[in-house]
């Protein structure tokens, strides 16, 4: 691509959590980065999704002196999250102890304050970047190019690109096919995924033979709604009358109704892609690993590839040791493998114990002693607790 030219040493494609995360990091070592968005800042700040960080992903920021992005100028109204079993609400304790210091911040809270933070620092950050390519991956100069929204090209050669950019986003797509291996598992059914202006009352998750339910906070005066269906379903099928009736029948208590400004369906899958580098690309958070949202963990998985990428090419960068960064795609993917197990496991207990038309009345059963049990376990209590809050 013709035009203007620039070097840097890391260019970071996309402007969520993992890229800004990750050129945070890399700013605060003195490595010259630059983060390169599709979309406008407006458009990137209001995606609404959930997010609990998780005790290490406070830790990281912490020890980074990053604490300040997890705090939310405008929190949420205290609310304790709850389960429902069949209409009855169940009695559990959410209170945490010393060592839990985990965070609930909504992801769009969390991205605007990384972009405070990192444009407050010096950062250089390019939204609206259109047409974005990648060339020369296999080369020690790789390079990224992007129209600015006038129209004029930019080529950025680089000594390493990240791929920030999620699932459907240009840099894994642009890695040649058969580099990558693919694992995935589709769980059989979707949630429908629901915006509405009104505040959660009830708060929590519901599991019911017609299927999982649940109502989160995203605001004073809004809410994100969830409803298990049918992977074949349409949005035609779900008028706001059957969201709000379901919503009532699976937690067996009157939920507040209000105006919906979205909804979309959202297939249950994991996915992992390995290795999660090609060359001088390296693979960063949804654009390497999916979890189901019923585990509340992708945040954390990003947070933890930022860090390992940081860590290794200061280390490269520092000392001409670049052991860290050669085994940047081995030492996540024993993370995201850890992440996935936990992943596939709070998802089909949390849906078998109430639909049992996927895996029969017998793994129900199975499923609803397993929630007996650890229910019964104070770190189970926290740990539900926590996901009441921050399914994404």
């Amino acid at each position: 691509m013709a035009g203007t030219e620039e070097h840097t040493t890391v260019v970071v494609v996309g402007a969520g959590v993992a890229g800004l995360t990750l050129g945070n990091l890399l700013l605060r070592s003195g490595i010259g980065c630059t983060v390169v968005e599709r979309h406008s800042r407006e458009y990137v700040e209001r995606r609404q999704r959930a997010g609990t960080v998780d005790s290490r992903g406070v830790r990281m920021f912490r020890a980074w002196e990053l604490e300040e992005v997890l705090v939310d100028d405008e929190p949420l109204p205290q609310m304790a999250g709850g389960f429902w079993l069949d209409g009855e609400e169940l009695a559990m304790d959410f209170e945490g102890d010393d060592t839990d210091d985990s965070v609930f911040c909504p992801q769009q809270v969390l991205v605007r304050n990384l972009t405070d933070a990192f444009l407050r620092d010096g950062g250089d950050l390019r939204y609206e970047a259109a047409d974005v390519t990648l060339d020369g991956l296999d080369g020690a100069h790789p390079a990224v190019g992007y129209r600015d929204p006038s129209g004029a090209a930019h080529t950025l050669t680089c000594d390493y690109i990240t791929g920030c950019d999620g699932d459907r986003g240009v840099s894994r797509a642009s890695i040649p096919a058969g580099a990558l291996t693919r694992y995935s598992h589709a769980y059989g059914y979707s949630w429908l995924s629901v915006l509405a202006q009104v505040p959660a009352d009830p708060s929590g998750m519901a599991i019911h033979r017609r299927g999982l339910a649940g109502v989160i906070p995203r605001g004073a005066h809004a809410s994100r709604l969830y409803l298990q269906c049918a992977a074949d379903d349409t949005l035609e099928q779900w008028p706001d009358e059957r969201v709000w009736s379901e919503l009532t029948a699976r937690f067996g208590t009157p939920v507040s109704s209000g105006p919906i400004t979205e909804k979309r369906l959202v297939p249950l899958r994991s996915v992992v892609y390995d290795p999660m580098r090609h060359g001088r690309l390296y693979l960063l958070g949804d654009a390497a690993h999916i979890v189901p949202p019923m585990s509340a963990k992708g945040i954390n998985l990003a947070l933890y590839d930022a860090e390992v990428f940081a860590g290794g090419l200061v280390q490269q960068v520092r000392t001409g040791d670049g052991g860290l960064l050669d085994a940047y795609s081995e030492t996540c993917l024993r993370h995201v493998w850890n992440y996935q197990a936990f992943a596939s496991w709070i998802t089909e207990i949390m849906h078998n114990a109430g639909d049992a038309s996927h895996e029969g009345e017998f793994r129900k059963q199975i499923a609803r002693a397993e929630l007996r049990r650890v229910f019964d376990s104070p770190a189970a209590n926290r740990l539900f607790g926590e996901l009441s809050a921050g399914v994404n």
